[in-house]
């Protein structure tokens, strides 16, 4: 499916973002607000979690915005009726706070999704959802690169819960009819994502501390890791909401080409013009939950969908670094 013909799957259609005000949500309802969809966004906006209203600036005057929790189940009831299609994006993705906050995370990323599958059963059965997982559930692979059939053994909290997440939404679609899937995000960036602190993605903070002019704290600088920018990962989620062969599976995201962390923050500083970086030995709560060397197989997406990464490393820090050279103060302190 071209990118074209899938636009125009959206076009007059209701379509519902949880998690909507964060990094790829917004994102996202950019996207599908000028593909003509009309988009209602739900996000906590709680604090540290990265959702930030000056992230719809673009077309805050053409989505409509609840700011809700997911666990609220009365409330996400009523919102999912009517909606054609609902991209599931709402959850603590932090893997650092999950193992300091266990309950937490299973609270948002375990028990909302039932609430949330639940509601749709019960109130809109046809609507078309896709789940964002992602590849953290391998846990540290045995081969590489890693497909969809690979063994998962998570080795954090979030791992575990978002693994349980994904496998809800397929047990749903597969029990119940619900037409789900879900896609296994690997580390995406670009503009919009969380720079406040270096508890949900080490990428966001290394770009903060770039544009800064700081000196980056490399932790070994030999792991080997995949990278997908912003607007790859949104057009896999257009894709997949819009194809009938996406119903029940699970699906790999990936980046144009495995680098090294030394040679991604290298790319980074190149790319900012400002910051270095020196490397150092890992901290222990850190070296706990690294998976070492990791990068995806995506063949199955490209079969199925159509879809593979296309922005290279130094374009998508680029675009990133522009981005928020022009935007700091809405985002070094919040929106």
């Amino acid at each position: 499916m071209t990118g074209a013909a899938a636009d125009a799957a959206y076009r007059d259609k209701n379509v519902l973002i949880t998690g909507g005000l964060g990094f790829v949500g917004s994102n996202l309802a950019i996207r599908l607000v000028r593909a003509g969809a009309r988009v209602v966004l739900v996000d906590s906006l709680i604090d540290d979690y990265g959702g930030n209203l000056y992230n719809i600036q673009p077309v805050e005057d053409r989505v409509r915005v609840n700011i809700a929790d997911v666990r609220d189940q009365h409330g996400m009831n009523y919102l999912v009726r009517r909606q054609d299609f609902l991209f599931n994006l709402a959850g603590q993705v932090s893997h650092i706070d999950s193992m300091r906050d266990p309950y937490t995370d299973l609270d948002i990323n375990c028990r909302a999704q039932v609430s949330l599958l639940e509601a749709c059963r019960a109130h809109n059965p046809e609507v078309k959802i896709v789940y964002a997982s992602t590849t953290q559930i391998y846990g540290a692979p045995g081969s590489l690169p890693v497909n969809e059939t690979h063994l998962r053994k998570p080795i954090d909290v979030n791992g575990i819960n978002t693994m349980a997440g994904e496998e809800y939404h397929i047990v749903y679609s597969r029990v119940y009819g619900l037409r789900a899937c879900a896609l296994r995000m690997t580390r995406t960036y670009g503009p919009r994502m969380l720079v406040r602190h270096n508890r949900q993605t080490a990428l966001g903070w290394f770009i903060r501390q770039a544009l800064d002019g700081e000196a980056i704290n490399v932790f070994g600088g030999h792991q080997v890791r995949d990278y997908t920018y912003i607007d790859d990962a949104v057009e896999a989620f257009i894709l997949a909401g819009a194809s009938d062969a996406a119903v029940g599976q699970v699906f790999n995201l990936g980046g144009t080409e495995p680098v090294s962390l030394l040679q991604l923050v290298e790319t980074l500083v190149a790319a900012a013009g400002s910051g270095s970086f020196i490397v150092t030995p890992f901290p222990e709560e850190r070296r706990r939950i690294d998976i070492g060397d990791f990068y995806a197989d995506y063949s199955k997406i490209r079969s199925a969908l159509g879809w593979q990464p296309t922005v290279g490393l130094r374009e998508g820090l680029e675009a990133t670094t522009a981005y928020y050279r022009a935007h700091r103060r809405h985002y070094w302190s919040g929106g």
